[in-house]
């Protein structure tokens, strides 16, 4: 019984082989791990407070950021250094910074991770300066990780006889491996004997197709709960459930092809579309108006002789230019070459395809949706 069971798996394995191979070549495979997440494996946000010492008469200026200077006699009173009461500190190679960090899944203590520092002053450089020791905490309060080291800042500036030069941006940096964990994230991957898969897009064809390759692994293993969430039955041992769990993030899964969809950035004018976007038969008007407006001033010059004046007046003038608001014709188009196509036929800057696009959406030309950003 129990060497038929194995001539089994090793049958519906090399099926799953055969059917994903097949799938590769009707269209883009791609890993489950590309296209899911496992529920509860998940990043956690770091975020402290601190100063950047060392700086070359770049940091912030005490007299505007009183908070900066409270923080160096706190730091100095904690290492057994007291200030007379009244002391006025000028100092100018110090900046207060907030440092932030990611901290990955399954992070154990002593493990290195990398920190981003920026200034919240009115420091003109952080390079060259080093983070003194800073706690980084969670959301719930509690510290999870010390920072420390000399930073990295990619850009460069100098100034001199009234001009100044930056390149890049000199009031951020980074600090490779500058942060120590001191306190480890509980991780459940799963509860009891089940483990879920949660897909990045919610797409009920890609569900199913996931679940079909989980199941091909192992019969019966896998149901997709929703769109989005599919239920994994996993051994309940530790290393047996790690091991399965790599072989299904490796499976490889066509994806369902997404809505057609065009998103337009308000504020650039960007437009992008997917390869699923069609328009239909349409008419678009489209033309210019530009007004424009001039000033030049006008000298009144007075007679020889005459005693006057010279006066200059203010004079301008006022255009308007409309230019021709021909009808175009935008044939039907079946794929993104002949839409794209279509509209660089109108003349149409970045700007005036939003309010096109919208206005073909609303006579329900365009065939698909349309996101504004």
């Amino acid at each position: 019984m129990g060497r038929t069971s194995t001539i089994w798996r090793l049958v519906a394995a090399l099926l799953c082989t055969v059917l994903l191979s097949m799938s590769g070549l009707v269209g883009a495979a791609e890993r489950i791990k590309d296209l899911a997440s496992i529920a509860g494996v998940r990043d956690n946000q770091l975020v402290g407070y601190g100063l950047v010492i060392g700086l070359d008469g770049t940091g912030d200026q005490t007299t505007q950021t009183p908070f900066t200077v409270q923080s160096m006699i706190n730091m100095l009173g904690n290492l057994g250094v007291s200030l007379p009461p009244g002391t006025k500190l000028q100092m100018k190679n110090v900046a207060a910074v907030m440092v932030t960090a990611t901290l990955p899944p399954f992070a154990r203590p002593g493990q290195q991770i990398d920190v981003t520092v920026s200034s919240i002053g009115n420091a003109k450089s952080l390079r060259g300066g080093t983070l003194v020791m800073t706690p980084l905490r969670g959301a719930d309060g509690q510290v999870y990780g010390v920072a420390q080291g000399n930073m990295l800042v990619g850009g460069a500036g100098a100034q001199g006889g009234g001009a100044s030069q930056t390149i890049n941006h000199l009031l951020a940096g980074r600090i490779p491996g500058g942060a120590t964990v001191e306190r480890a994230v509980p991780a459940m991957v799963g509860e009891g004997e089940y483990v879920t898969v949660e897909l990045n897009e919610a797409d009920f064809s890609t569900a199913r197709r996931v679940v079909d390759a989980i199941n091909l692994l192992q019969a019966g293993a896998a149901q997709a709960l929703d769109g989005r969430s599919i239920q994994v039955r996993a051994p309940l041992e530790t290393t047996a459930r790690v091991a399965f769990l790599g072989r299904i993030e490796n499976l490889e899964v066509t994806p369902a092809q997404q809505a057609a969809r065009v998103v337009v950035n308000s504020r650039t004018g960007s437009v992008v579309m997917n390869q699923r976007v069609t328009v239909q038969n349409c008419a678009v008007a489209h033309g210019n108006l530009t007004v424009t407006v001039t000033s030049e001033p006008r000298v009144s010059q007075p007679p020889p002789f005459s005693r006057g004046e010279t006066v200059v007046t203010p004079g301008g003038g006022v255009s308007i230019e409309q230019e021709g608001g021909a009808l175009f014709n935008v044939p039907e188009s079946a794929n993104l070459a002949d839409v794209v196509k279509a509209l660089n036929a109108l003349g149409a800057t970045p700007m005036d395809l939003v309010s096109i696009l919208q206005a073909m959406k609303s006579a329900g030309a365009l065939r698909a949706e349309l996101e504004v950003i």
